[in-house]
């Protein structure tokens, strides 16, 4: 986008929604940067420029709009379908690599030097590793300012940062208000206020969202104690709630669906947990998402179309924990969704910690690496080679050998699963799918993907390859559409 300014123009010019998250406008007249679909009066083309990401327009001397907030749009798509170190190091940074390791550890996990890393940033998106962080962590001074009354103090440590100087100047850099201004604002216009403890979300995404469908695959695989459904009543939508286990400590979450985003309550042990929690759970939900593509390039398969028209704007359920969905799927070989759940279930009741404090019917956090690599597969409620490989892949995630996170290496990861015994190429496209949120993961030979497909006519394994080319670079998506269509 940003290599074709009139046509960042022309979605400025439209104030088309779609394009929000994939780029920024700044104006030099008044020194601001919007969305693209900001209501204000659209600037003359003299008078902007265009940036890759907020940060981007941070570093040039622009702030936030007020009136659209860009700085909460929905993520670019381009960093969940990149590959490449740049979109490895973006998914990294929003889920608080930078704030935990600081910039040397997070060039360590890439594999380059801190100046390297820094270059290819700034070449591609605009800022350095530095930047990127500072305006997220400004970003999440503003979600804890207005939906908690947390001392100002307490939020700038909880935001990352380094002191509350620091905080005050970023936030007025930024937003042209004080802290307190923020919260005065808030204040006045929000319908309620956050319950003792919350973190109330607003979490943006792109229409079409087929919600019903989302959350319906989440609640077919909830384990009990870990997740629950709360169904929709009287015209309410569903609320999917479960707990989390986030790098300073276990929260939950309750995520609703709402206009244009999903509304989010978090309870967390450490504030300073809130960019990873935000992070996962977008990532969960696929919220960065750009359905008008997706389905576009999907819609025009005969054999998909009926299923895209039905369905638009499905997305891929993705993973708040790499590795809980690489045991799921470990567990879930050639049995049933619910044969699967149960076994899983048990394992979490009696190898899950328990939470430090209950919500409602949330009380335990999925099994760890180190606690499942710790048993003896014999007592694992499981055929014995299957259990073997379940421990086998924990070892192998406990040691580090294995990453299961947004910012691994995927061809990499695919090629240490394989080398695993007991995992195949089901077992690893199902874990790239969901955990390393590869939009072109496809488990062809899955039982469901083969009896879908064999209804309309694909009848053999290299038939089903054969023609699930067309559907690249969006496989993934084509696989949820398949699922979705069984019985």
């Amino acid at each position: 986008m940003i290599e074709d300014p009139e046509r960042c123009y022309a979605a400025v010019t439209g104030r088309d929604p779609r394009f929000d998250g994939w780029f920024t406008t700044g104006v030099r007249s008044t020194g601001i940067y919007c969305r693209p679909s900001c209501p204000a009066i659209t600037p003359k083309r003299a008078n902007v420029e265009f940036f890759a990401t907020p940060a981007a327009a941070h570093a040039a001397g622009f702030r936030a709009c007020k009136r659209c907030r860009p700085d909460a749009a929905p993520g670019s798509p381009d960093w969940d379908v990149r590959a490449d170190t740049v979109g490895r190091a973006m998914r990294l940074i929003a889920d608080g690599t930078v704030d935990r390791e600081g910039v040397a550890g997070l060039a360590r996990r890439l594999g380059y030097s801190p100046r390297q890393l820094q270059r290819l940033l700034v070449a591609e998106v605009g800022a350095g590793p530095q930047a990127l962080a500072r305006a997220q962590r400004a970003q999440a001074a503003r979600v804890l300012i207005e939906t908690t009354d947390l001392p100002f103090g307490d939020v700038a440590y909880a935001a990352g940062f380094g002191s509350v100087r620091q905080f005050n100047d970023t936030v007025r850099a930024v937003f042209d208000r004080t802290p307190g201004g923020l919260r005065a604002t808030a204040a006045r216009h929000r319908d309620r206020a956050s319950a003792p403890g919350t973190i109330s979300l607003r979490l943006a995404h792109r229409e079409p969202l087929a919600a019903d469908d989302l959350i319906a695959f989440l609640a077919a695989r909830a384990v009990a104690g870990v997740e629950s459904i709360t169904p929709a009543v009287d015209g309410h939508p569903p609320t999917y709630r479960r707990t989390l286990d986030l790098p300073h400590g276990p929260g939950t979450v309750a995520l609703t669906p709402g206009e244009r985003a999903i509304h989010g309550t978090l309870r967390l042990t450490d504030h300073r947990d809130l960019t990873a929690a935000v992070a996962r759970c977008r990532r969960l939900l696929d919220l960065d998402a750009d359905p008008t593509a997706v389905d576009a390039h999907l819609g025009a398969d005969p054999l998909l179309a009926p299923l895209v028209a039905a369905r638009p704007g499905l997305r891929v359920p993705g993973a708040v924990d790499g590795f809980e969905i690489a045991m799921r799927a470990v567990v879930g070989q050639q049995v049933s969704v619910a044969g699967a759940v149960t076994v899983i279930g048990r394992i979490a009741a009696r190898y899950g910690e328990p939470m430090p404090e209950a919500d409602g019917d949330l009380h335990r956090r999925f099994p760890t690496p180190d606690a499942v690599a710790a048993l003896d597969p014999a007592t694992l409620p499981m055929p014995r080679r299957r259990a073997a490989a379940l421990v086998g892949l924990a070892r192998a995630v406990a040691d580090g050998a294995i990453v299961l996170d947004a910012g691994t290496d995927r061809d990499h990861t695919r090629a240490a699963l394989l080398a695993l015994d007991g995992i195949g190429p089901w077992t690893v496209e199902d874990i790239a799918l969901r955990a390393l949120g590869d939009p072109d993961a496809f488990p062809a030979t899955d039982l469901g993907v083969r009896t879908a497909l064999a209804a309309r006519g694909l009848d053999t394994p290299a038939d089903v390859e054969r023609h699930a080319r067309r559907w690249r670079p969006w496989r993934a998506y084509a696989t949820i559409h398949v699922w979705s269509s069984l019985p």
